[in-house]
């Protein structure tokens, strides 16, 4: 993942392009509207969370390190401008993570 802020068309654009959008902890920047706006509208199937560690802790952390634990802030973000629970959306990123790697059994038994 590459720290970048986008418009929504960009993002449109890297998804017709076989790509995944990741969301770091600057969501949670209470002047970023943009980024959770972006957020709101794309598929949360298509969706990925990161930290960017050890920079751009979340807002309620800004000033101090990073550290990877505080993705759950991006997802509680990221939850909270999809209505949706935070647990459902820290599971679909999870669950996205793991088929974009090809990680877990599925993709194990396929590379046998």
């Amino acid at each position: 993942p590459t720290r970048r802020s986008s418009d929504l068309e960009d993002a449109r654009r890297g998804l017709e392009m076989g790509f995944m959008v990741s969301f770091a902890a600057n969501v949670t920047y209470p002047k970023m509207h943009h980024l959770r706006d972006v957020a709101k509208e794309l598929p949360l199937e298509r969706i990925l969370t990161e930290t960017d560690s050890p920079f751009l802790p979340p807002q309620k952390l800004r000033g101090k390190r990073n550290e990877p634990a505080n993705v759950v802030e991006v997802a509680r973000t990221l939850a909270s401008v999809r209505n949706l629970g935070s647990d459902e959306v820290a599971a679909t990123t999870a669950a996205n993570f793991q088929r974009f790697f090809r990680l877990g059994a599925a993709h194990s038994a396929l590379a046998r």
